[in-house]
């Protein structure tokens, strides 16, 4: 078993969207910088958009939307838990973002007046703005690597190093090899995606999940070890998709005239899709099967979405689709819950963050759906991205010469040789996986109560035991398995933890507490925070105030 060492000025953690424009703009600052990027995949069709993308979500387009409307329109979204400055900087942003896209060659349709099309997404304002391009991470990862980052791929991130209270590098474990690769950093930035492999999705297949699958919780873990916080851990999102497949479907359907329908035609969606107060009663009253029909769209509308979902989104679709005998002209998409997750990209969890991405950790940033920006989809992913690599830019040149701790990385070997062995073990660790991710399910997720999330407290020392002592593991991938449910436990626990703190419901299903069914702005009109204790099991609690666009408090 190896380890490897190598050296660079800006370490990022995660290559996906966020990872991949990180990369792009501190070269672009900076040409001369050494960027490394630690991607658990492939960069090239890795993240939460492994091919292309059919929108940027949120683009506050000049003399048509403002910033200010977003602002508005976000925070009906999220209940009033949104602190407004980063908010309002992303969607400042949005309209450069996309003008810069569109000189890379992504392809945005105008109507014959030149104006960009735009669908309604959000409560106010039509801030979804179309895009065609199927092949939009490619772009981004050839891009990064002409500017010169160098990307390692198959390592997923384990533990970040520290340098006298500041980040000082990462150590990273190859998912195939099980080799350590330990890399100096004078800043990083985490990037690595949510929570994706919470609870099980319906299929009980463990990676048919609605994001990439191989999010598990990496960068809110080693956040949280650093000392850095987290919020919005209750906040466990789950989605109405297409059933057993898991993908995405609603923006590219309800916003172009797609209606959702309940078992007696009713009409729970159409033209707009951020209420799912209806889906969720729909479903909870047994008015499922949920699907969509599209049969009653013009040809051109049915063929622009059959387009979308075949080309730009995901290719596997049209085969799906096709085996099920399902035709959008004749046939309606049956729909189910997916699993849950959590995310800062589509949800409300995450690190930490300021308007320039800083997670109060020197030398560390976060973007992405590893940030705790609420539901910056896309466009969050590719802003923060560019504001913490300026950021970071700037902290690398005042602040040289992180040094590497060497006893740090001996005490990552020890645990990795621990754990690579099946010497008197007997659970498979995909065994356990499913498990743990349904223990989840049982215990962490809605319908919530104390009892419930205090039992999966109970459950999650147990697993961790089983993860130390009992877990068989024969090669480098099945050890990654290991680290990765390692993570998920360490999530749920998070997510327990704040439910626990949440004492209220909000947000519909994404947190309802059966034994605090109403919703209390008085007392909880404000972030539910964690951070680290003495050791990484100890979860400390506490509220944090949501704070405006002037710097001041929001009360209720």
């Amino acid at each position: 078993m190896e380890t490897r060492y190598i050296d660079s000025d800006l370490l990022i953690i995660g290559g996906g969207s966020a990872g991949c424009m990180a990369a792009i703009r501190a070269l672009e600052l900076n040409p001369a910088l050494k960027v490394v990027v630690f991607e658990k995949g492939d960069i090239k069709y890795s993240g939460s958009i492994a091919r292309g993308m059919d929108a940027l979500n949120i683009v506050a387009i000049p003399n048509f939307t403002s910033p200010e409307l977003y602002l508005e329109a976000i925070s009906l979204d999220c209940q009033g838990v949104v602190d407004a400055a980063p908010s309002f900087e992303m969607a400042k942003r949005s309209y450069a973002l996309l003008k810069k896209l569109e000189g890379w060659g992504v392809y945005f349709p105008v109507d014959k007046e030149g104006r960009y099309r735009t669908l309604q997404y959000h409560p106010k304002g039509k801030f979804l703005t179309a895009m065609e391009e199927p092949n939009l991470k490619v772009m981004l990862a050839r891009r990064a690597a002409d500017k010169g980052a160098v990307t390692i791929n198959r390592v997923m991130g384990h533990r970040l190093l520290m340098d006298d209270g500041r980040v000082g590098g990462a150590i990273g474990l190859n998912v195939r090899t099980g080799e350590l690769v330990v890399c100096r950093a004078d800043a990083v930035i985490l990037s690595a995606g949510g929570q994706a492999r919470f609870s099980l999705p319906n299929s009980g297949y463990l990676y048919g999940t609605f994001d990439y699958p191989g999010n598990t919780g990496d960068a809110y873990v080693m956040a949280f070890e650093t000392g850095a916080k987290l919020t919005g851990m209750e906040h466990s999102r789950r989605a109405m998709l297409i059933k057993d497949a898991n993908m995405p479907l609603l923006a590219i359907t309800i916003t172009r005239g797609g209606r959702m329908l309940d078992i007696f035609e009713n009409v729970l969606m159409e033209w707009s899709c951020h209420d799912n107060r209806k889906t969720d009663e729909a479903f909870s009253k047994g008015w499922g099967p949920l699907r969509i029909r599209l049969s009653h769209l013009p040809e051109e509308t049915i063929e622009e979405i059959e387009s979308i979902l075949f080309s730009t989104e995901r290719p596997v679709q049209k085969r799906f689709f096709r085996n099920r005998g399902v035709d959008f002209r004749k046939t309606d998409i049956e729909l189910w819950p997916t699993e849950y997750q959590l995310c800062g990209g589509h949800g409300m969890s995450g690190a930490v963050v300021n308007e320039r991405a800083e997670t109060g950790v020197p030398g560390l940033y976060a973007a992405g759906d590893a940030a705790c920006v609420a539901k910056q989809h896309l466009t969050g992913a590719f802003v923060f991205g560019e504001i913490a690599s300026e950021q970071a830019v700037d902290f690398i040149s005042a602040n040289r010469g992180a040094r590497l701790d060497r006893e740090q990385v001996r005490q990552a070997e020890i645990l990795r040789d621990h754990r690579f062995t099946s010497n008197g073990r007997q659970i498979d660790v995909r065994q356990l996986e499913f498990k743990v991710r349904r223990m989840i399910g049982d215990y962490v997720v809605s319908p919530k109560n104390d009892y419930k999330l205090k039992r999966w407290l109970e459950w999650a020392e147990r697993f961790r035991k089983e993860i130390e002592n009992e877990v068989i593991v024969r090669n480098g991938h099945e050890l990654s398995k290991l680290y990765e449910i390692d993570n998920i436990v360490q999530c749920g626990c998070f997510s327990a933890r704040a439910s626990i703190e949440r004492k209220e419901s909000r947000w519909g299903n994404s947190h309802l507490r059966t034994d605090y069914p109403e919703r209390d702005d008085k007392n909880y009109l404000c972030h539910v925070v964690l951070w680290k204790g003495e050791r990484i099991q100890d979860i400390q609690v506490g509220k944090q105030p949501v704070i405006g666009l002037s710097g001041k408090e929001v009360h209720r």
